[in-house]
């Protein structure tokens, strides 16, 4: 067999089995690239005037309580706090992917939301099908990448290289 058809082979079905994989990592990732556009995957940032943070751990506690939606009872509900100091919000998201942000000094609750970009993250990195997928399922495919692009270049430049050749035959 050449190396002409050989490349062509791993070519052909390397990108079979790319496909699927593929096209859930780029429409995901478009959607990842284009979140802060859309309050559907993830919602908009309060900001209050409220720039130093002084609320107390007891009270974002607190806040995240009154919020039934979130089902938060005690810190173990609670998947991360994330504190913007520039917007003069925290935010806090529950396991449920419900986001509360509140106010960094007096506590008040300024905005609720679901946050659905967890689960296009999760999609993107296949730990949404299984909680190891990014390492025996993404990273295989980024090899099947790697090896696609490269047989890719191959098959792009070959043509190009045996007509110079060709014509350097041709001259002498």
């Amino acid at each position: 067999m050449s190396f002409k058809k050989t490349n062509r082979n791993i070519h052909k079905w390397a990108s079979i089995i790319l496909v699927i994989p593929l096209l859930v990592i780029l429409v995901t990732g478009i959607l990842l690239l284009v979140k802060k556009e859309f309050s559907l995957i993830q919602p908009p940032t309060a900001v209050s005037e409220n720039r130093v943070p002084s609320v107390t751990f007891e009270q974002i506690l607190t806040a995240a309580k009154s919020v039934e939606q979130a089902q938060i009872s005690s810190w173990q509900d609670i998947n991360r706090l994330d504190v913007r100091p520039s917007k003069g919000i925290t935010k806090i998201r529950s396991h449920n992917s419900i986001e509360i942000q509140i106010d960094n000094q007096s506590g008040e609750v300024l905005h609720v939301a679901k946050r659905n970009s967890e689960i296009i993250e999760a999609i993107h990195d296949g730990t949404f099908f299984e909680k190891n997928a990014n390492i025996w399922l993404m990273l295989p495919i980024s090899f099947i990448l790697l090896v696609i692009s490269l047989t890719g270049v191959v098959l792009f430049f070959v043509p190009y290289f045996k007509k110079k050749k060709n014509k350097s035959r041709s001259l002498t």
